[in-house]
């Protein structure tokens, strides 16, 4: 019956776009605002037909399955309406599972803030690892350090002549006085996080075990935020 019904509703719509193609609107709706409604109403109609045929004999089985689907549905919507808390939820999760070190990259926030959170390591120190140039380097988030400063073995591997470098820049170390070279790297990214042209230094050989990440990157973030085990980082 329900096919019949919606069968002669689409047929009583084609015959209405017919009379009236010449009268601007139909119902107030323009014509193809009038044919989505009305084939919509005649597909509800099939659908609706079809579903009391199948649960004619079963009003119980028609109950439960409504109220489950009425559930999932609203299941759905708890879930969209939370969404920016559960991804916090889920990107925490993930830093308790992941390495020290590693790179968790929050989701964009309302004002388009890119944050990337990092988790401390077992030796106390905030690690990750970047791309400086384009290439690959580790580094020790150091606060205390004004400038990056970069091995020379990781200068060497983003491509730096160290032969040319002058290594003017006096450098307070555990082991004392040293010097370093300035130089300008072209990008260094964490995650999403990128700041370009920023001002570093480079060791002389042997004078570091690891590079650092100083102020003249993390002043160029909006913010860097201590809580805890992990250090998240904002652009």
């Amino acid at each position: 019956m329900g096919a019949w019904i919606a069968l002669g509703l689409l047929i009583a719509a084609g015959l209405i776009l017919l009379l009236k193609h010449d009268s601007g609107t139909i119902a107030g709706l323009d014509p193809s605002h009038f044919a989505g409604v009305m084939a919509s109403l005649a597909l509800l109609i099939y659908l609706g037909g079809s579903l009391l045929r199948g649960y004619r004999h079963s009003i119980i089985s028609a109950f439960k399955d409504i109220v489950i689907w009425a559930a999932f549905a609203l299941i759905l919507i708890a879930i969209y309406s939370y969404r920016v808390e559960l991804l916090s939820v889920a990107h925490r999760v993930a830093g308790e599972l992941m390495p020290a070190g590693t790179e968790i990259v929050q989701p964009t926030g309302p004002d388009g803030m890119q944050s990337v959170k990092l988790r401390r390591g077992s030796d106390g120190h905030f690690v990750t690892r970047a791309m400086v140039n384009g290439d690959p380097v580790s580094f020790i988030v150091d606060t205390g350090a004004s400038s990056v400063v970069l091995r020379q073995e990781d200068a060497l591997r983003i491509g730096v002549d160290t032969r040319q470098l002058r290594y003017a820049i006096p450098v307070q170390t555990a082991n004392g006085t040293s010097y370093a070279a300035r130089i300008r790297l072209k990008s260094i990214q964490i995650g999403k996080i990128t700041a370009k042209n920023v001002e570093a230094l480079i060791a002389r050989p042997g004078m570091l075990h690891q590079s650092l990440l100083g102020m003249s990157f993390l002043s160029r973030l909006r913010s860097y935020e201590f809580e805890g085990d992990y250090l998240t980082l904002r652009i």
